[in-house]
């Protein structure tokens, strides 16, 4: 029986996607949930499976097409009459090696995205050790599978390949040369980035202003507690965001206007702190949100955080992971930034950048020591936050990373 492989429904903040990879082809047989077509909007990937096992009939939109929720994507046929059968192919000359390494394959248990991956990369599964419901292997198990190390030129070659692998159209390219270049189409969700950072600049009043916490104090903390830490919150590893998170949503609460949005000529005031936090992927910047951010304790946070990373560096993120939010936090300091204007991400109305930590010396109590010293910049709207609002809401950070007493006191 034929019937229709549709595209998923897309939530109100989605208005279209655009055909991916198709991982299948007409006549292939597939099984059960295995990945037919990749389906890309401007927020996260979807990934269409088999409903059941059959074979893949028709395929009504090519790679690139535009659609919109509900369209017909092909056709799968649950009596897999057409798809390929080994007998009808020749008989190829049998390799030993190869029948061993695939009968040591099929044994091994692995989820539909983790044979993909390690397909793609070129991984022995059987070399990988899966940590799923009896030992099966997920595909962040694959993605976190170092082969066994290489040397020389082998080891060189193989991180230049790494670096560039998840650039599209950058791994054809030669490294030096011939003068060559090469066109490559926007992927969706850089499109969708580029067209809201230039809404941004057009239609805000964006301004920024800047201050430096001392983090000795915070660092402190995290050395004396972190084993402790770890060993009580389950693995969980304590980094500064947590505090920088729960700072936030104090200052949040204290100057509700940072955490307003404008809607036409209204402001929406928000009785809850929806807190994004931005991720770099190989795909572009996405900012999942831990909601209810001012019920959450530093461990949960800490977990919510690491949980958003596996998932946007699997694309394992959600549209629901990533709708709403009244204000965003963005770290550049992990890739090394200084000094940068973080861009608000609307219809929010201020962003807090945090940037690298750096020893300077300082004057403290008529003496001067060497502290390891943050910038902090907060961009804000200035249609609906004035200067004054903007100074103290970031003072009250700062206050609070530098003394994290008061984080635990409110105070």
């Amino acid at each position: 029986m034929l019937i229709d492989i549709k595209v998923p429904a897309f939530p109100e903040s989605v208005q279209e996607g655009a055909v991916a990879t198709w991982h299948k082809q007409p006549g292939e047989a597939v099984e059960r949930d295995d990945l037919l077509v990749d389906i890309e909007t401007d927020k996260v990937m979807l990934e269409v499976v088999a409903p059941q096992s059959g074979s893949l009939a028709e395929i009504l939109q090519q790679e690139g097409a535009i659609l919109v929720g509900g369209e017909i994507l092909g056709r799968f046929d649950t009596a897999a009459e057409g798809a390929v059968s080994e007998e009808s192919e020749p008989s190829p000359a049998i390799d030993t090696d190869q029948v061993d390494a695939t009968a040591a394959m099929s044994d091994v248990i692995a989820s539909p995205a983790a044979r993909k991956w390690a397909a793609e990369k070129g991984i022995n599964l059987g070399q990988v050790k899966g940590t799923g419901k009896d030992g099966r292997i997920t595909k962040e198990d694959v993605v976190q599978f170092t082969p066994p190390t290489t040397s020389g030129a082998d080891a060189q070659a193989t991180v230049s390949t790494a670096e560039t692998a998840n650039i599209p159209g950058l791994a054809d390219i030669p490294i030096g040369g011939e003068r060559i270049e090469k066109r490559v189409a926007m992927t969706r969700m850089r499109a969708r980035i580029a067209e809201r950072l230039l809404q941004v600049t057009q239609s805000t009043a964006m301004l920024t202003t800047f201050n430096e916490v001392d983090m000795h104090r915070i660092m402190d903390l995290r050395t004396q507690f972190r084993d402790q830490f770890q060993s009580v919150h389950n693995g969980t590893r304590l980094g500064f965001m947590g505090f920088f998170v729960k700072s936030v949503v104090e200052a949040l609460k204290r100057f509700p206007l940072v955490n307003a949005s404008i809607d036409g000529n209204e402001v929406v005031y928000h009785g809850y702190q929806d807190v994004g936090v931005a991720v770099s992927t190989d795909r572009g910047l996405v900012v999942p949100v831990l909601r209810d951010a001012d019920q959450l304790s530093i461990a949960e946070i800490e977990s919510g955080i690491a949980e958003y990373g596996t998932k946007a560096r699997d694309g394992k993120l959600t549209i629901e992971d990533m709708t709403g939010g009244t204000f965003t936090i963005t770290n550049g300091g992990v890739y090394g930034s200084l000094m940068s204007t973080p861009i608000l991400n609307p219809p929010q109305t201020a962003i807090l950048g945090m940037h690298s930590i750096k020893e300077r010396p300082v004057a403290e109590d008529g003496e001067v020591v060497i502290r390891p010293m943050m910038n902090l910049a907060l961009s804000y709207d200035h249609r609906l936050i004035d200067g004054r609002e903007a100074v103290l809401f970031l003072v009250a950070v700062k206050d609070m990373i530098e003394n994290p007493a008061k984080i635990l006191l409110e105070i």
